[in-house]
């Protein structure tokens, strides 16, 4: 199990285009930035790609012949078994360097054959590289943990012990050397191919929206879904449900090929719970994923079913269509912002909290380090890929003038000043484990947004800002546990055999009819909406740590407006900590202990009272 070397880039964060809105139209947003790779590297073309290659290669050779067999009789000597782990996080760096630029270059356009071919031959030669490394963890592992304690006396190698002790909690679920290697190797044609088939079809799918003058993109249609006109919403929700209905047996096989494939590691490394491996990738106990679950699971009635009822309300409706949950209020601010002026926005909103925030957002804007524009081809959604440390994170994200779209900007940025502050930990721990990975995110979100609703003067436009943000916060809390608990049910399931498409459809309704409540009727096409969802293809269980961040960040932020003492600083140390800590002690200076269920319900109160605030609203309207 060497994540930090097998895969560089698909670490990264990806945000979920269901998620953020969008108009259709094209507005006039000014000059909109395409990022500059060249920091990787020039082209695919450039000497320095086939150099690296070469080099990477070399160095896991030599690395091999020199230290296999050899790194338990290190433990004696803790500054010459640094020696031989800051090799192993060198190289982890230059191919983490290579991969990141193969992906990157292909997420730009998934739809283009040479990226495609140029992603998919560079991860076939990392994972061969890669397989002459797997003796380092396993070896390492074997070091008896008496010896290993006394090696910390050499400061070289005290510097590691966070990322060896995380390691040591790898060590129940590794397995031989030679197993590891055919694990690794036929991830080439069995994980990897099916994701990167999910990928090319979901880019190349395209969808006859009636009214529309020719067919759209995944993207823009899921747009449409934001748009003020109902028959609009509900042309695209049909569109969508055709598509996915057309396309549900390779759907349907895709899901289950992944499961069973997982099924298949878990059985073999010792996992019990389907879920179990990606807690132990996030550094954080069941038992604290159990306690958030359920306590977002209690809130469902008081969060998105009050919420949709009342939306329901303002739209003048019984009950919203499921095409209706994203549909903008009538006082929506119609507000088209320039790329200049979202860039103006968030730092502005960054710099105001903490001006050392404000000018690492800013080098992403001034070095070409973001991707904004629509693209024929290019990836869903929005990421910040944190590369590596020795060049620095990039942003992609689909512009469209929107104000999510500064809201999107503003998460995004927040993960590329939180991969930026921790790039001194270095390859091996700068990667924060995703349970914390959404802190500086959703706060620099939460930043701009109070920043953009304190310039709202209209009582109106200020009801439906904070609405919006309602939306947004139970689409990462709400929707995100709901989608972990579908999850489940499809992991859970497919452990007893293969599973049809009505019954994946059935997992989805059930999970989507408890969490968003009766306010929201669920019409026929709505049962293939789960086919989509990325996550669930490339990081099976990753989705609550959208929900983990956010009722994290809400917490954070509730104190920050209670002047904690410290605060910035404190934050800013949390930051820079990376994957050095573990989320206990990151929060402890600020006095929280996500292991105590009060830490969830504080961080979901803050959604409660903001629905709460709308009600008030609502009534002082009618008085």
């Amino acid at each position: 199990m060497t994540p930090s070397l097998r895969a560089p880039f698909v670490s990264d964060i990806v945000r979920s285009a269901s998620q953020s809105g969008a108009a259709t139209a094209a507005p006039d947003l000014g000059p909109v930035p395409e990022w500059d790779l060249s920091d990787l590297y020039k082209s695919t073309d450039d000497p320095a790609v086939a150099r690296d290659l070469a080099r990477a290669a070399a160095e896991a050779t030599r690395i091999k012949e020199t230290y296999q067999g050899k790194l338990v009789g290190l433990a004696s000597d803790g500054a010459a078994l640094a020696d031989a782990i800051a090799s192993y996080e060198q190289l982890a760096d230059l191919m983490g360097k290579l991969g990141s630029y193969a992906g990157l270059l292909y997420a730009a356009n998934q739809g283009d054959p040479a990226r495609a071919k140029f992603y998919g031959d560079i991860s076939e030669k990392l994972t061969r590289i890669s397989t002459d490394l797997i003796f380092v963890e396993l070896e390492l592992n074997q070091i008896d943990e008496a010896a290993l304690e006394a090696s910390f006396a050499a400061p070289k190698l005290a510097r590691y012990k966070p990322w060896l002790e995380d390691l040591r909690r790898e060590k129940p679920y590794q397995l031989d050397e030679k197993i590891e290697q055919l694990f690794t190797e036929k991830g080439q044609t069995g994980r990897g191919a099916f994701t990167r088939l999910f990928s090319e079809t979901m880019s190349g799918l395209r969808f006859n929206v009636e009214g529309e003058p020719q067919p759209m993109t995944l993207e823009a249609t899921l747009n449409l879904l934001s748009d003020p006109a109902e028959p609009r919403r509900h042309a695209a929700a049909d569109a969508i449900a055709k598509v996915f209905k057309d396309n549900i047996r390779l759907f349907t096989l895709i899901t289950n090929t992944l499961a069973k494939d997982k099924e298949i590691s878990d059985r073999w490394r010792g996992f019990k719970d389907v879920a179990d491996s990606r807690h132990l990738a996030n550094r954080v106990e069941a038992p604290v994923v159990d306690a958030l679950v359920a306590s977002v699971r209690e809130a469902y009635p008081r969060l998105s079913h009050r919420y949709y009822a009342m939306k329901a309300r303002w739209l003048g409706m019984e009950k919203l269509s499921h095409w209706d949950r994203n549909a903008p209020l009538p006082d929506k601010p119609e507000q088209v912002f320039t790329w200049a002026e979202a860039e103006a926005i968030v730092l502005k909103a960054y710099g105001t909290f903490a001006p050392d925030m404000a000018s690492v957002a800013k080098q992403f804007f001034d070095k070409g380090w973001i991707d904004a524009p629509l693209r024929e081809g290019k990836a869903q959604g929005a990421f910040s890929a944190a590369t590596v440390p020795s060049v620095h994170p990039y942003v992609l994200m689909n512009y469209q003038g929107e104000p999510r779209d500064v809201m999107t900007l503003a998460h995004e940025l927040g993960h590329g000043v939180h991969q930026m502050l921790a790039r001194d930990q270095g390859p091996l721990l700068a990667p924060t484990p995703l349970t914390l990975a959404e802190t500086a995110s959703v706060f620099g979100e939460m930043l701009t947004f109070r920043a953009l609703l304190a310039e709202t003067k209209s009582p109106r436009e200020k009801k439906a800002m904070i609405a919006g943000k309602v939306e947004d916060m139970l689409n990462t809390v709400v929707r995100q546990i709901a989608f972990y608990s579908f999850e489940r049910k499809v992991h859970e399931a497919r452990r007893a055999g293969e599973l049809t498409s009505d019954q994946i459809n059935a997992f989805w309704m059930d999970v989507q009819r408890e969490s968003l409540g009766p306010a929201i009727d669920l019409k026929p096409g709505y049962e293939v909406y789960w086919t989509y969802i990325p996550h669930f293809i490339n990081s099976p269980f990753y989705v609550y740590a959208y929900a983990f961040g956010d009722c994290l960040v809400n917490s954070l932020y509730g104190l920050y407006q209670e002047a904690h003492p410290g605060f910035v600083t404190k934050y800013f140390d949390l930051l820079k900590a990376g994957g050095s800590k573990h989320h206990s002690e990151l929060l402890a200076p600020f006095g929280l202990n996500a292991a105590d269920p009060a830490f969830w319900s504080k961080g979901l109160k803050v959604i409660e009272t903001m629905i709460d605030e709308l009600e008030a609203m609502d009534r002082a309207a009618v008085a």
